[in-house]
């Protein structure tokens, strides 16, 4: 027994160790978007369904001698392309910088294609473990139950997520992680070895005769119990159901607090911790799942979702995250709860985990190839809330409880009626305020975006403005003597505008680089001879700032020579510079962490290096830092230190008008730059002690550190 629980733990907690280090070591290549982690739960996912599938195939096809003989090859594959990729990269499993995208048309297949070489195959020998461990044990253990080894190997998964934020990633680099890692999985081939050839020791033909001739018996028995019969097509159907509900709420509300907060592995862990949870409870004991208890917390928490829904970033941030975390719980424990209700006899369990997986990658499959090109906006987490009402609806309906009476069964029917009838009407609501009321809607891979009409009865006033997400990008009057007028966080009094009207350059012809494009507000800026270079990621942000639909025209107005290079604006200006093309900036403007969602790899002591061998020696760096949740300045004073950098804090509290309230830094060799009047009486003290804080690298961040 010891053998099987060690194997089965150690696989589950190397499985998703390395689901988070893997993510956070990717994310950089694709512009620190919340679809990343989407992506790469959708690629676990597939791999655990086929790892499954595989164990499903061994046990139910071949013999237990050629069931050694396969997986003792497969593994022993594994462990020959881990040490090819340790002997051609800086750790086994992160891919060198030549499997950077070049492009940002596919970054699904991109993303897809790169976990497959750093990690497909160990990932997918991991996956087979649980299941195949647990078939094994029923042959060598006749009469006892394996679905502890499959709460033990949720507690191993828990376990992995839970020691990632608070001790793994806050102590060590990723190339460590990956090291330890590594070596974690070599022990897991030994003991996955030694498993297949006990199997192989142990072929046992009457073994295989007795248990055909007890499945023989129970198929004749007329009123088997469910656990006994055979499972039907029927209720494979609802296993994949349940599963994929279960699937799409852990990615949906997953996406919704990234989006709002930023990508970090912490938010990442939490939901699927809780996901894990729900499993552990559900089928360690039926004690856990009330279908009572929870359709009335599911009803009450519909109520406070409609109030988070409708006050936005007006609600407070542990409240929002307890909201969505208690909604994902609720939601899990009875997707969860009512499949381990109808788990079927141990020697279907193969089968039985395989549907469940099937069904976790057909969610992985909804929110991440089909939902980006069938909604304009994020509808899965609505439909997600409406599918698990539905199917709680379903279950009092057509599967009483024992003992439960008719009245009970039409009391919470009714409760589980109300509440699909509220998450209808919020993602109606939802639908009209996201797609109808915009003047224009999409969605790709890198967000939704949506252009709002403002003031629309007052012709001075009357604007269109920008939205990604819940982030502003700036509004552009239509009334011609305001078209060209700065707005919301560029305005003149702010510090990206001091920081261009004051340039010690001026009036001469300046050079700026701006990472972040927006709707181009900063070209406001520009005069003849200016060139003005942005680095944007999203291809439909730079269609809507050229011009299309004719909302926004800042680029075509701006006498400044403008270009827009498209990609993530760290891996362009790396390209360049690898090109022997260094830009040579007067101003590099940083106009990507307005957002709450914000990309760390652009604020690291590597990043800056770049940087600064793209800026002119008097060169000034603007960065944008204004932020809900997150606060940027002491991440920036720490690499201004490391490089010897004069900084500037300047903020800006908006008019309620055309200005928005604004903080921006600015960070320059040139300090006669910023001990000029116009930036010293605006520059707030600098009051923050960071001699304890730690130097963010591409090895190493931690916003944790910077909440607010």
């Amino acid at each position: 027994m010891m053998y099987y629980a060690v194997t089965v733990f150690l696989s589950a907690f190397l499985l998703f160790q390395i689901q988070p280090m893997l993510g956070k070591y990717i994310l950089p290549w694709f512009g620190g978007t919340p679809a990343v982690w989407s992506t790469t739960m959708l690629f676990f996912q597939a791999l655990l369904t086929g790892g499954y599938a595989y164990a499903y195939w061994l046990i139910d096809r071949l013999d237990e001698k050629k069931q050694g003989v396969v997986h003792v090859a497969l593994v022993s594959a594994a462990l020959i392309l881990l040490a090819a990729a340790a002997l051609m990269w800086r750790a086994p499993i992160l891919p060198d910088a030549s499997w950077k995208p070049r492009g940002v048309d596919f970054p699904i297949w991109d993303i897809l294609k790169i976990l497959s070489i750093a990690v497909g195959l160990p990932y997918f020998i991991l996956a087979t473990n649980s299941p195949l461990m647990q078939a094994w044990f029923i042959r060598s253990h006749p009469g006892r139950s394996p679905y502890r080894l499959y709460a033990l190997s949720n507690a191993g998964s828990l376990l992995a997520l839970i020691t990632y934020p608070v001790l793994i990633e806050p102590t060590l680099t990723l190339q460590v992680q990956a090291t330890l890692w590594s070596l974690g999985f070599c022990i897991f081939a030994l003991l996955a070895l030694y498993g297949a050839r006990q199997t192989m020791r142990q072929f046992d033909l009457p073994f295989r005769a007795e248990r055909e001739i007890s499945e023989s018996r129970i198929s004749r028995l007329r009123f088997a119990p469910l656990e006994m019969t055979t499972p039907n097509a029927k209720i494979r159907v609802v296993w994949i159901a349940l599963a994929a509900c279960a699937s799409v709420l852990l990615l949906a509300i997953t996406s919704q607090i990234s989006q709002e907060i930023a990508v970090i592995p912490f938010l990442w862990i939490l939901p699927l911790t809780i996901y894990l949870l729900t499993f552990i409870l559900c089928f360690e004991s039926e004690r856990w799942y009330s279908r009572a208890f929870f359709t009335f917390a599911f009803f009450a928490l519909s109520a406070v979702y409609a109030l988070v829904s409708a006050r936005g970033t007006a609600i407070s941030l542990p409240f929002a995250i307890g909201t969505y975390a208690l909604l994902l719980f609720v939601g899990c424990m009875i997707c969860h709860g009512e499949l381990a209700r109808l788990k079927p006899h141990p020697r279907y369990l193969t089968s039985f985990y395989l549907m469940i997986s099937l069904g976790g990658a057909l969610g992985g499959i909804a929110i991440n190839l089909l939902a980006p090109y069938l909604f304009k906006a994020y509808w899965e987490l609505p439909l997600g809330l409406i599918g698990c009402a539905l199917v709680l609806l379903l279950a009092t309906l057509f599967n009483r409880l024992p003992g439960q009476t008719a009245r009970a069964t039409r009391n919470l029917a009714t409760i589980s009626a109300g509440t699909l009838v509220l998450f209808s009407g919020l993602f109606f609501f939802y639908v009209k305020t996201t797609t109808f009321d915009p003047v224009f809607a999409a969605r790709n891979f890198y967000g939704v975006l949506r252009v709002l009409e403002t003031n629309a009865r007052d012709p001075a006033l009357r604007a269109y403005a920008l939205a990604h997400g819940a982030a502003n990008h700036g509004w552009e009057y239509i009334a011609p003597e305001k078209r060209r007028l700065p707005t919301a966080y560029y305005t003149e009094n702010s510090g990206g505008g001091l920081a261009f009207l004051d340039h010690p350059k001026r009036p001469a012809p300046l050079r700026v680089g701006i990472l972040g494009l927006g709707i181009g507000v900063l070209s406001a800026y520009g005069q003849p001879g200016d060139v003005f270079r942005y680095y944007e990621i999203n291809p439909e942000v730079a269609r809507l700032a050229e011009g299309a639909g004719g909302y926004f025209d800042f680029l075509k107005a701006c006498p400044a020579q403008t270009q827009i290079v498209l990609g993530d604006a760290r891996i362009s200006l790396e390209q360049e510079l690898a090109a022997g093309q260094p830009q040579h900036f007067d101003l590099l403007v940083l106009d990507t962490f307005n957002s709450d969602s914000i990309p760390t790899h652009l604020v690291t002591r590597e990043a800056f290096a770049v940087y600064l061998q793209h800026l002119d020696p008097d060169g000034v760096i603007a960065l944008h830092i204004s932020n809900n949740y997150l606060d940027l300045r002491p991440v920036i004073w720490k690499i201004a230190d490391e490089f010897d950098l004069g900084t500037a804090v300047i903020e800006n509290p908006g008019d309620n008008a055309r200005a928005s309230l604004s903080i921006w830094m600015l960070a320059t060799r040139h300090r006669a730059f910023l001990t000029q009047p116009a930036i010293a009486n605006r520059t707030s003290p600098r009051r923050m002690d960071i001699a304890h804080f730690r130097l963010w690298t591409d090895d190493f961040s931690n916003l944790f550190q910077i909440l607010r």
